[in-house]
């Protein structure tokens, strides 16, 4: 039975390592959305023209502050 013990705890810390933080979970949510902003912008102006990368800069622009996220 102790041998079972010592596996079960060792097979427990082997793995304890690989779950995710509180911060960490926040952080890959805001990663996500920061993507789906810069996505929104890209299709909105597609162009890689002065004009559409400056509009496109201002679109990102606006969603990462509609949503209350960092800057690029």
């Amino acid at each position: 039975m102790n041998r079972f013990a010592i596996a079960l705890v060792a097979f427990a810390f082997a793995f304890a390592p690989a779950m995710a933080s509180q911060p960490g979970l926040v952080v890959t949510k805001n990663w996500k959305l920061m993507d789906q902003c810069a996505q929104a912008a890209r299709a909105a102006f597609p162009d890689y023209t002065a004009e559409a990368n400056a509009k496109r800069e201002a679109k990102l622009k606006e969603c990462l502050e509609s949503k209350n996220l960092p800057p690029n």
